[in-house]
């Protein structure tokens, strides 16, 4: 059964609503650069509303290592993601720190599909599979082999390719931002028309 994640979550109604469409994981960015960004208290306020059900998910960019275990052990976020240049040391060092998952975002290119998306020796929970740091566009899927790791597909996803992209590579996850937005916001007709059809791919 494939899990979504909709991330880049910044507004009450993107909480309310996916209460409502119950993605597995949405996500907030605390990344400074990011339109999406959000403070870790407006991320609290946040996760408040967020039925128990559904795990948050912070996204990183080259952040401290103690401000990440800090929003994890103080229940702000659910799982870590790290999207930045983190190496498997920087990940070990995380990891004493906290016993929650954490996710390595891994960019597939033509050229590096191969050697970096299989990381045999990394000690994260999960992968996420993108074509760059958000760039909302898609890879070659034809790209990626059986991997050492669970994923998450992201990566220009939306409610009119994700059908495709699960039949083709049946991840443990698919994970979307801009695909679920409509004028630079979240908007939930976007977010359940996506929700079924990940949803339907999972009937046949």
């Amino acid at each position: 059964m494939t899990k979504m994640k909709f991330c880049g979550l910044t507004r009450p109604c993107d909480i309310e609503a996916v209460n409502e469409i119950k993605p597995e994981y949405i996500g907030f960015v605390f990344a400074k650069k990011s339109k999406r960004y959000v403070t870790p208290q407006k991320a609290m306020e946040l996760k408040n509303l967020l039925s128990p059900e559904i795990l948050a998910v912070g996204v990183f960019v080259g952040e401290e290592p103690e401000v990440i275990a800090g929003l994890l052990e103080n229940g702000t976020i659910d799982i870590a993601q790290l999207h930045g240049s983190e190496d498997e040391e920087y990940i070990r060092r995380l990891k004493t720190m906290t016993d929650k998952p954490i996710i390595k975002a891994v960019q597939v290119t033509e050229e590096s599909a191969y050697a970096e998306t299989k990381l045999p020796s990394c000690s994260v929970d999960y992968l996420l599979l993108d074509s760059g740091a958000g760039t909302g566009t898609t890879f070659n899927w034809n790209k990626i082999e059986k991997l050492c790791k669970p994923y998450f597909l992201a990566g220009g996803l939306s409610p009119d390719n994700v059908r495709e992209a699960i039949e083709l590579l049946h991840p443990y996850a698919v994970d979307v931002s801009s695909g679920i937005e409509e004028d630079g916001v979240k908007s939930k007709e976007k977010m359940a028309a996506f929700a079924a059809a990940v949803r339907k791919e999972e009937r046949k």
